[in-house]
């Protein structure tokens, strides 16, 4: 068995989450980074290309170049799947060149530049039949498998209350203006969209709600806010969510909470019990009930589900993180691919990776919100596409 050649589109010099990629996908030695085309300025990439020790013939100018050498090459060697970490504007062009050139894509969040790409990339991914995942990361941990197991498992009955926040404190001034490329192209909306924090962590605190609880938010309403004097996307913002079943729900979502690090958490309430997870302590699952004391499950205790533990690597006592959680959906992905090519069904882990639903979901999630807070009208409603 040979592993899983992968390519990649972005990640290059001064990029903060292309680097995370390359660990994740390397962790489980399941995946090999074959070739790239790590920034839109040729020389640059072919400086990253060097420094992670590619061939220079596998290294590309542009990703145009990069389809095009690698479909050319022998099936044995070409790679198989596409890593797209690139800003956001960026995701689509990408993404749609790959799938029509024969290869799968591994996309970061969110999908697309807006709702209109998302839905024109279903259509491609129905006419190539080809895979598709999206970097939801905090679904790669074990005990956030755990939570989504136990509530459909229906042990802390019908859900009624979700409180989910994701506050950072980063961008609580101008960094923008201090050389800081992260900053600069999230806060940009020719790069970013029409969104910046809703769009690059709020849409995550979304993901984890419906993830987790199993439902589907039918409506919502928004206030969203530009704190930092001269910023024309929004820094800061709150949504009153209404779920399917009746559930409802608080989304919280700030860069400027000044001191916050990723303060992602989750808090759930159902008719016999509740749930708390923080990814911050992401080995801890707190259970609780009414009538009994509160329950703390741990990363790799023999007590938790199939699917938590199968991602799950080290022995209780030896904490597994973001990394970890990342490679979770990089070794599920492979596995899929893996499976595909030995026409053999796809197992539980490799199913269980989000895919063009929840991109979809996601970028109706972001342009709603905005268009939400703009608005005089209290509740809108969660379109299905």
């Amino acid at each position: 068995m040979a592993k899983i050649r992968m390519g990649m589109v972005g990640g290059g010099e001064g990029a903060f989450i292309g680097a995370v990629h390359r660990m994740a996908a390397a962790l489980d030695g399941e995946i090999e980074l074959v070739c790239g085309a790590f920034s839109s300025d040729a020389q640059r990439s072919q400086r990253s290309g060097a420094a992670l020790y590619l061939p220079v013939n596998r290294v590309y100018g542009d990703y145009q170049a990069m389809l095009e050498a690698e479909s050319a090459l022998p099936v044995t060697e070409r790679m198989q799947f596409v890593a797209i970490v690139t800003p956001n504007n960026m995701h689509f062009p990408v993404a749609a060149a790959a799938l029509q050139s024969g290869f799968h894509v591994m996309s970061d969040k969110p999908a697309t530049f807006n709702l209109d790409e998302a839905l024109r990339l279903r259509d491609i991914l129905l006419e190539t039949g080809l895979f598709y995942c999206l970097t939801h990361t905090y679904c790669g941990y074990p005990l956030i498998k755990e939570a989504r197991a136990r509530v459909a498992a229906g042990e802390l009955g019908k859900v009624r209350k979700i409180v989910v926040e994701y506050p950072q404190g980063w961008l609580a001034d101008r960094q923008e203006e201090e050389d800081n490329k992260q900053a600069a192209w999230r806060l940009d909306s020719a790069q970013a969209g029409v969104s910046s924090c809703m769009g690059d962590i709020g849409v995550h605190a979304f993901n984890l709600a419906e993830y987790v609880s199993g439902l589907a938010i039918a409506e919502i309403c928004a206030d969203l806010t530009a704190f930092v004097p001269g910023r024309t996307l929004d820094d800061d913002g709150a949504v009153l969510l209404r779920f399917d079943n009746g559930a409802r729900g608080v989304l919280h979502a700030s860069q400027v909470s000044v001191g916050e690090e990723n303060a992602l958490s989750i808090r759930l309430y159902g008719e016999k019990g509740g749930l708390e997870w923080r990814q911050q302590e992401p080995n801890t699952l707190w259970l609780k009930w009414a009538d009994r004391p509160t329950e703390m499950l741990r990363t790799a205790g023999g007590y938790l589900g199939s699917l938590a533990s199968a991602n799950t690597r080290t022995p209780m006592g030896h904490p597994e993180g973001y990394l970890e959680a990342f490679a979770n959906l990089y070794v599920a992905f492979a596995e899929k691919i893996r499976a595909r090519e030995a026409g053999e069904p796809s197992n539980a882990r490799a199913v269980d990776c989000a895919g063009i639903d929840e991109a979809i979901r996601g970028m109706t999630f972001i342009e709603l919100v905005v268009a939400a807070s703009a608005s005089a009208t209290k509740w809108h409603t969660f379109k299905q596409f």
